[in-house]
């Protein structure tokens, strides 16, 4: 027997629609990146998507094309956000922070048809140009009065005249939940980038997991600002949520420096933010170097990569912002667990509970997940065993764009490439991905450990540990360090640091000190490079 209930499809525009609606007074504030401090309400950009919507029509827009954004976090991209998926096209966001032939490579792979960008971003649309083999319009995202006045891109549209021409009538099409709404591609540091395809039931479910009290905690009362950017993983589903709760959004356009950041925070009344910890240290030095503080916001979101203890500590217990952990993927939407605490879990001591902050949390509704070992069995859940990160739901690929790489499912699950514990209570703990693994002696050895502790080093401002290798142990661990400005720090009393926090056999060989580590398109430090630079380090020291 079926039950009688409604069948309404899951779709983007209904976010828009109830928060036009419901929040039509709410305000979204951006800094542009012409420089000044937009401001307008969820009613106004919902009638600028609908104009929008008739634009990309009028462009030749279909259901399904591919329409391709190179911008920051602003109401422009936003409004591109509903229209386009509204409409039944495809958001296709791309990474500017690529080289221009992966840009080009990955536009030509989505088969982009229209590309809308930021003008920071002109010189990278015009160097794509000549080469992107199905990019039909290009269209800069200002007005008229700011548009180049030289450019090497053929017919050139402006953003703010395609709207103008355009009526605020449409009606937001009704299609299958299951169509494809965005895709982003992942920032593999092997091989070319796959394609994640979301679907508008995928984005609306996970839009409500990433609301729930024990997951996000978005609601009307927040002001939310998402420091990660909008072109990676769609801002984590920020800009979707706010729409669904009605959460006055704050977007921070190009301006990322920790100044410019504390400036909007403090302005805009922000308590909430969102970001990987690169971001987040930034922001610290400039609090810290100016005695300043919080005076509204009080959670961020980290995620990205783990974050280091200290810094968790730091935000904690200077300055009154709690820390939740996150971890996914873009191929998880990208959101698979939040750090928030049990109940029973808020009576124990403050170390006890920095611990537990300090792993990736617990699965949020929606998302199952186990570990499994080399033999592909599933281990105990009991924080100690370490295995595979194996992941399944609605907002989980079954498969790549077009389908790159062939069947990446093991028996219905997906493979995370992260090595991982979870404990009794479900806390998952990622020690590594599985391709960063030192492997010891035939023992593991996990370097995210040994980076937190570099990290809570008062000396130390950014550290990364890869495997090295050994004459006789195969691989052993090697520190690479980026000391604070002024630090004098050296080997020995670094690695004395590591005395009594871990066993014995775990700490260091070496450390290499460095005046920068190479980060990725998303912010993530690029091992694969530290490991391509310093592999031999250990042998030739012998």
């Amino acid at each position: 027997m079926l039950g009688s209930m409604m069948q309404q499809p899951l779709l983007v525009s209904s976010l828009l629609t109830h928060a036009e609606r419901h929040h039509g007074e709410q305000e979204i504030v951006s800094r542009r990146v012409e420089g000044d401090l937009h401001r307008y309400t969820f009613a106004q950009m919902a009638s600028r998507a609908r104009r929008l919507a008739n634009a990309l029509g009028a462009l030749g827009v279909k259901p399904g094309t591919r329409v391709a954004t190179l911008a920051w976090n602003g109401h422009r991209h936003l409004e591109l956000y509903y229209a386009v998926s509204g409409s039944g096209a495809v958001l296709h966001t791309l990474n500017p922070r690529l080289h221009p032939d992966q840009v080009t490579w990955i536009a030509d792979d989505a088969e982009d048809e229209v590309i809308f960008f930021d003008l920071s971003f002109l010189p990278l649309v015009e160097a794509i140009a000549p080469r992107a083999r199905t990019l039909r319009h290009y269209i800069a995202l200002t007005d008229r009065a700011h548009m180049p006045a030289q450019t090497r891109i053929p017919n050139l549209l402006c953003y703010e005249d395609l709207l103008a021409t355009q009526l605020d009538r449409f009606e937001w099409p009704v299609f299958d939940e299951n169509t494809a709404s965005s895709l982003c591609y992942t920032s593999g540091t092997t091989g070319n980038p796959k394609g994640a395809l979301y679907s508008h039931r995928s984005t609306v479910l996970h839009t409500y997991a990433i609301a729930l009290p024990d997951s996000l905690s978005c609601s009307a009362r927040d002001v939310i600002l998402p420091v990660v950017p909008m072109f990676h993983v769609n801002a984590w589903g920020l800009p979707y949520a706010a729409c669904m709760v009605g959460a006055k959004l704050v977007l921070p356009g190009p301006f990322l420096d920790g100044k410019s950041l504390h400036t909007l925070f403090e302005g805009e009344g922000v308590t909430m933010s969102a970001g990987v910890p690169t971001v987040w240290q930034g922001l610290l030095a400039h609090v810290e170097a100016n005695n300043l503080g919080f005076s509204t916001m009080r959670r961020t979101v980290i995620g990205g990569s783990a974050c280091p203890p200290a810094m968790m500590q730091a935000f904690q217990e200077r300055y009154d912002v709690d820390v939740l952990h996150a971890w996914g993927m873009t191929e998880i939407s990208p959101l698979g667990t939040a750090c928030t605490l049990k109940p029973r879990q808020l009576r124990l001591p403050a170390q006890a509970q920095l611990a537990l902050k300090s792993k990736q949390g617990r699965v949020v509704f929606g998302v199952d997940m186990k570990i499994v070992g080399e033999d592909g069995r599933e281990l105990p859940r009991d924080g100690r065993a370490a295995g595979e990160l194996l992941v399944r739901g609605p907002w989980v690929v079954s498969r790549y764009f077009k389908g790159a790489g062939g069947d990446p499912l093991v028996d219905g699950w997906f493979p995370t490439g992260d090595v991982a514990t979870i404990d009794a209570d479900g806390f998952m703990q990622i020690t590594d991905r599985s391709k960063d693994v030192i492997k010891s002696g035939g023992e593991w050895i996990g370097s995210i450990d040994l980076e937190n502790i570099a990290m809570s080093h008062p000396e130390v401002a950014m550290a990364a540990c890869i495997a090295a290798r050994h004459p006789k142990w195969d691989e052993r661990p090697l520190l690479v360090v980026v000391r604070k400005p002024g630090s004098t720090l050296d080997r020995e009393a670094l690695l004395a640091h590591f005395e009594g926090r871990i066993a014995k056999w775990w700490t260091p060989d070496d450390v290499v000190f460095v005046d920068a580590i190479p980060l990725g398109a998303t912010g993530k430090m690029l091992k694969n490079k530290l490991r391509e630079q310093f592999a031999d380090h250990l042998l030739q020291a012998a």
